[in-house]
């Protein structure tokens, strides 16, 4: 603090100094701003035409790919745009101009507003007044993270060489939802300390939980908690917080252990479990030794100090993406029997076990602590039965042999500051050309999760940060790493014979869907969440025309049915092959269906319309 002069003796005493005024961080500059508004406005107008929320016309006496959109005060926004596969579009940043409204005769003007945008089009977009203003907020913690990003970013052969850990903390998010940094209820504070690109380590504190109101849940020789408590806490940390119980008269056998994110203590577990802290049914403890690092999901964390040990996935009360991130507890209680069935089916099948050596990245333990009031009320806000609890889950660097490396599926899409593509880089060290290591990658990826879908009924939800690939040593995809099991499963309504073994609390927790409806988690989870943005790449930055890569996804989905003949019939059940398909919609649920209202269950994806599958041949 900047120190003040003594006040003579005859004038009034002194105010305390002043706290120095924060600076502003260095990424808030014209710049780099600039260049992050006018990617996110593109992003805008491509997704939101996708997905028909807004319905662009050609130019008149323009070229092709030369688009106008009229908005709501008789502007209109002209740009460039490619249509791409699913019927998506591809808007060029350094393209868009604004029109003003007639009678005007003034030029177009270059325009990267995404403000001006929604003040110009709230009408058009269908927006309320409370969803324009939450939108907003989100629009803006989003661009804030992108410029973090875009003021940091590596080039990428650097990016290249960094482990799984490092790497996340570079990834710009979902590529379809627009305000995918939103992060409702963070301050700019904990976005600094919390966020991924912030790449700070931390160490977590712990609460001890009496068996009143938490629940363990254990599988395959972590039955007992105090086995998980052995290998997540050294000896001395583990004795310190039995020793904190004690000199509180109570006694450490009715208690469980479970890290806690500070955020979530300060926000939701003083405020909301005050009674429980009150009585001791509640007790902090001081942070473990080891440093953590937040992963893309912003609530799980990858253990720097000890990579041995388990990540760590905690309930966070923030909005982001399209939910609250907590942790439902009959979810978190599910999850270690969800992680064993599933194994199971890998185990006993020699296909997936050895074959294409598929990671399941297990949730093997759990704790979920319920709130003694809120759970007791079904019609309350989710958020409120979501508060606190962990699940722990397999560590990914045991899983992998001598010179392999992982990489988030994610991180395909990063393009680099010099415009250099990560995917173009990873091409080049493999030494392969373009086309053929795609096919290792679409072999590693397609051939488990199609045998899961065809085979068992079951499908993960393969997006860009759930699905993890598998490198060699000269950086070509050989295997698929997969998490979030007790979130994104889900199983067939259809009943199948496969499913006549899953234990009945595995059935209660999974979510089921009609077969028609289950293929739409690999066409919208990968082919068009993570694919549809591939392909555009790889035809701009690798010389691998759409087309050609549409066709080596097809002819890998056909050669895995070829090598199960006997499964023709699932084929026909869950076809991905068909002509059209529904057009999932992330942006409308913020925009139209949900918003930013509570409601007693989580929101899922809207349809709207359909869409042309690029895999289907006449």
């Amino acid at each position: 603090m900047p120190n003040f002069p003594a006040a003579p003796d005859s004038a009034e005493p002194a105010l305390p100094p002043s706290p120095q005024h924060p600076c502003t961080p260095p990424e808030l500059n014209r710049p780099t701003w600039d260049g992050a508004a006018r990617r996110l406005l593109a992003k805008m107008l491509s997704e939101f035409a996708y997905e028909e929320i807004v319905t662009p016309a050609p130019a008149p006496a323009a070229a092709g790919d030369a688009w106008t959109l009229t908005l709501d005060d008789g502007s209109s926004l002209g740009f460039r745009a490619r249509r791409r596969a699913y019927g998506s579009w591809q808007v060029a940043p350094d393209s868009i101009t604004l029109t003003p409204p007639p009678p005007s005769a003034e030029p177009p003007e270059a325009f990267a507003d995404p403000y001006g945008f929604l003040v110009r089009a709230r009408t058009l977009l269908g927006l309320d007044g409370p969803t324009l203003g939450h939108l907003i907020r989100e629009l803006s913690a989003t661009l804030a993270a992108d410029a973090r990003l875009d003021h940091h970013a590596l080039t990428a052969d650097v990016l290249a060489d960094l482990d799984y850990a490092a790497l996340e903390g570079h990834q710009t998010g979902h590529p379809w939802l627009v305000p995918n940094k939103g992060r409702v209820g963070w301050s700019a504070a904990d976005a600094a300390a919390w966020a991924p690109e912030a790449r700070t380590p931390q160490r977590l504190p712990w609460l001890a939980a009496h068996t009143s109101l938490a629940e363990y849940r254990g599988g395959a020789g972590l039955e007992d908690p105090a086995r998980l408590y052995a290998a997540e806490l050294d000896p001395v940390t583990r004795a310190a917080y039995d020793q904190t119980l004690r000199d509180r008269g109570l006694d450490p056998l009715r208690y469980l252990y479970l890290p806690v994110h500070p955020w979530q203590w300060d926000e939701v577990v003083l405020p909301l479990f005050a009674p429980a802290l009150a009585s001791g049914a509640l007790v902090p403890l001081p942070a473990d030794p080891d440093e953590r690092l937040p992963q893309q999901s912003v609530r799980t964390f990858l253990n720097l100090t000890r990579p041995d040990r388990h990540s760590v996935k905690l309930p966070l009360s923030v909005f982001n993406t399209m939910v609250w991130r907590g942790l439902p507890s009959d979810l978190t209680l599910a999850a270690p029997a969800v992680t064993a069935w599933i194994h199971s089916l890998r185990d006993a099948d020699p296909f997936l076990r050895d074959e294409c050596g598929v990671v399941l990245l297990g949730e093997v333990a759990s704790v979920t602590v319920r709130h003694p009031v809120y759970d007791r009320l079904p019609e309350v806000p989710y958020q409120y039965k979501e508060l606190l609890g962990a699940i722990w889950r397999e560590p990914l660097g045991r899983h992998l042999a001598p010179g392999e490396r992982a990489r988030t599926l994610a991180s395909l899409l990063h393009t680099d500051p010099r415009g250099r593509s990560f995917t173009a880089e990873l091409v080049a060290r493999s030494g392969l050309t373009p086309a053929v290591w795609l096919q290792h990658l679409f072999t590693a990826l397609l051939p488990p999760l199609l045998h899961f879908l065809y085979r068992y009924g079951t499908v993960f939800s393969p997006h860009g940060e759930n699905a993890v690939v598998i490198f060699d040593e000269h950086d070509v995809p050989v295997r698929l790493a997969i998490k979030d099991f007790v979130d994104d499963v889900n199983i067939s309504r259809t009943s199948l014979p496969e499913h006549a073994s899953m234990p009945a609390d595995v059935r209660a927790a999974l979510l089921t869907e009609p077969p028609a409806f289950l293929t739409q988690f690999i066409h919208s989870g990968l082919f068009i969440g993570v694919f549809r943005y591939l392909s555009a790449l790889c035809e701009d930055r690798l010389g691998v025309p759409e087309d050609e890569f549409w066709s080596l996804v097809r002819a890998e989905i056909l050669r895995h049915q070829a090598r199960f003949p006997e499964l023709k019939d699932r084929y026909e059940l869950f076809d991905l092959l068909t002509e059209r398909i529904d057009r999932l919609c992330l942006n409308r649920n913020r925009l139209h269906e949900d918003g930013y209202r509570d409601r007693p269950d989580r929101p899922h994806a809207v349809t709207h319309g359909t869409v042309p599958n690029p895999l289907h041949h006449p």
